[in-house]
């Protein structure tokens, strides 16, 4: 009997995981035994690339989080609310949750997991942060008996595809941030990316997980990259140095 999926969300990321679910052809076995059973969306008939029956599209996303006929809950719609709400919504109705969303769980990953452990269902995150490599597994399980001391990383894609093309091209930060957009490389508003907020979202994580603790995402110092301009990557190309967006935790180690 295969597990009944309920996805929240169908825009860029919503459609690619859509697609992989529907087409099985090639994949693992385990992927014959999951199936689409409700779509959340806010535009029903808006035009989309991927091939999803019109029966299983809804606007109501708390259905899908209370529908006792679906096992898994797959949050896509990013943003703090209503994702939150719907996950704990989920949670408490007993189904296991896989999300991306990097701001929801680092700000309230204590609550969702606390929630999650008194249900007795999973939370799954690997991909809100570096989904491609992957990193969050590795963390929580292989390097689990290690002690981590410091974690460094260019954990944002579209600072560093700015940061790049300013540096191989000589161009300036705005004319690159707008063909970024132009590509779909960079969001409408790029403020989450180009303001250093993505990346502070996900060294959040990743440090709770390597240090064993909870991160205030809050207490997080934060800065971006608006300011960089063509002068400084040029600068820093003759001293033989790249300027790039990094996220850094280190561990504090006070004398006792």
């Amino acid at each position: 009997m295969a597990f009944q999926i309920g996805l929240l969300g169908l825009g860029t990321v919503g459609t690619g995981t859509a697609k992989i679910l529907l087409d099985v052809a090639g994949r693992h076995p385990l992927l014959q035994e999951l199936s689409i059973a409700r779509v959340g969306v806010r535009s029903p008939d808006k035009p989309r690339s991927v091939d999803v029956s019109p029966v299983l599209l809804t606007t109501d996303l708390t259905a899908i989080a209370t529908d006792p006929a679906i096992d898994i809950v797959v949050e896509l719609i990013g943003g703090l609310e209503p994702a939150r709400s719907l996950i704990l919504q989920a949670i408490a109705h007993g189904k296991h949750i896989v999300t991306a969303n990097k701001a929801v769980i680092s700000r309230y990953g204590d609550e969702i997991f606390t929630a999650a452990n008194k249900a007795g269902v999973y939370v799954l995150l690997e991909a809100s942060v570096g989904g491609g490599i992957p990193v969050i597994q590795p963390l929580k399980q292989a390097l689990g008996v290690n002690r981590i001391s410091a974690v460094t990383g260019i954990v944002n894609g579209t600072t560093n595809y700015i940061l790049t093309r300013m540096q191989r091209e000589g161009g300036d930060f705005e004319a690159i941030l707008a063909d970024a957009q132009r590509l779909g490389y960079a969001e409408a508003d790029p403020a989450a990316d180009v303001d250093g907020l993505d990346a502070a979202d996900k060294i959040a994580i990743l440090a709770s997980l390597a240090f064993g603790g909870r991160i205030e995402r809050a207490e997080i110092y934060c800065e971006g990259i608006r300011q960089v301009s063509a002068a400084d990557i040029d600068y820093a190309k003759t001293l033989g140095f790249a300027i790039k967006l990094l996220a850094i935790a280190v561990v504090s180690l006070k004398p006792l």
